[in-house]
């Protein structure tokens, strides 16, 4: 099962990258069959740029999470703590296998969806396959 992350461009940057290993979440997809993540970076690129696997889904006291992941977080303590303010425990998404696709994808036109808030199940279709 897919999904389709919407991340800040600069974010999904480094994950391609390989210096952002982890996606921080403080909410989480409820089906545990999600395998592949497609990566919508928002405004103001607007576009589907990649996809990635999903390792695995952490889930700890924010402390904690941070302890875990900060080595190849992508951001600094000060935003991993402002994002994350009011919560006592996170999500962070350990990232495998990111793949930049060559050229940036429509989200209407590829998957006849709007831009989502956080994230959207998607279905496998023949028009969807990635570069």
């Amino acid at each position: 099962m897919k999904i389709i992350l919407s991340i800040k461009p600069q974010f999904a940057e480094k994950i391609f990258e390989g210096s952002k290993q982890f996606e921080f979440r403080r909410t989480i997809f409820k089906n545990k069959d999600v395998k592949k993540i497609v990566v919508y970076a928002s405004a103001p690129i607007s576009k589907i740029v990649g996809e990635f696997e999903v390792n695995e889904v952490l889930n700890h006291e924010i402390n904690f999470l941070w302890k875990e992941t900060k080595e190849y977080s992508g951001i600094s303590r000060q935003y991993y703590l402002d994002y994350f303010k009011g919560k006592e425990s996170g999500y962070a998404i350990k990232i495998d296998n990111p793949k930049k696709y060559k050229n940036q994808k429509c989200i209407r036109k590829t998957y006849g969806i709007t831009p989502p808030q956080s994230f959207a199940y998607i279905k496998n279709t023949k028009h969807n396959k990635s570069n």
